[in-house]
């Protein structure tokens, strides 16, 4: 059953890797939120799987090699876990403690794609605040991108990483790469 849903979140998610247009990019849909929420719930398990039973805290993370080879990069976003994921093909590579929005804001679930990338950003909605290493998945300024991170949501919307799992994602990902964001 496990290998069904494994194979079934993959296609979906893989099927979306082909880069699109800005208004294709975003998949908000109840199907795309749920098969985002399966591949959160696969990766949990494939941590477990790669890494062992060690927790990971507030502004860590654990990255293994992996071969370039063993398929396209996708980041797979947990929102009940706090924690991001990057796959090469159907090989966990990493796993990191992030922080998503604070209520009453939200972080958006469904399934998105790399829009922009840049080294060093600044917020042109909070106050020129600094976004490094940032990965633009919507139209509506929410990313990836490194800075402060207690494991907790706590953001405006933006996905925060930990500052050296920031730089070596931004390192491995392009334009197009697939992001479910599951709750």
């Amino acid at each position: 059953m496990r290998k069904l849903a494994l194979a079934l979140a993959a296609t979906a998610v893989c099927s979306l890797s082909v880069p699109t247009t800005p208004a294709a990019a975003t998949v908000e849909t109840i199907e795309a939120q749920m098969t985002a929420a399966s591949a959160a719930s696969i990766a949990r398990q494939d941590m477990f799987d790669a890494f062992g039973e060690d927790s990971i805290k507030p502004g860590q993370y654990l990255w293994r090699d992996v071969p370039r080879d063993a398929g396209e990069e996708r980041v797979v976003i947990s929102l009940s876990d706090q924690l991001a994921y990057l796959y090469r093909g159907n090989t966990l590579v990493a796993a990191a403690s992030i922080s998503t929005a604070k209520a009453p804001r939200i972080t958006p679930t469904g399934i998105f794609t790399i829009l922009e990338k840049r080294p060093m950003y600044r917020s042109k909605k909070y106050d020129n605040a600094p976004m490094p290493f940032m990965q633009r998945i919507d139209d509506y300024g929410i990313a990836m991108h490194a800075g402060y991170n207690p494991g907790e949501p706590a953001s405006h919307g933006c996905i925060r990483l930990p500052a050296k799992f920031a730089s070596k994602l931004y390192q491995v990902t392009g334009v197009g790469t697939p992001v479910p964001i599951g709750a």
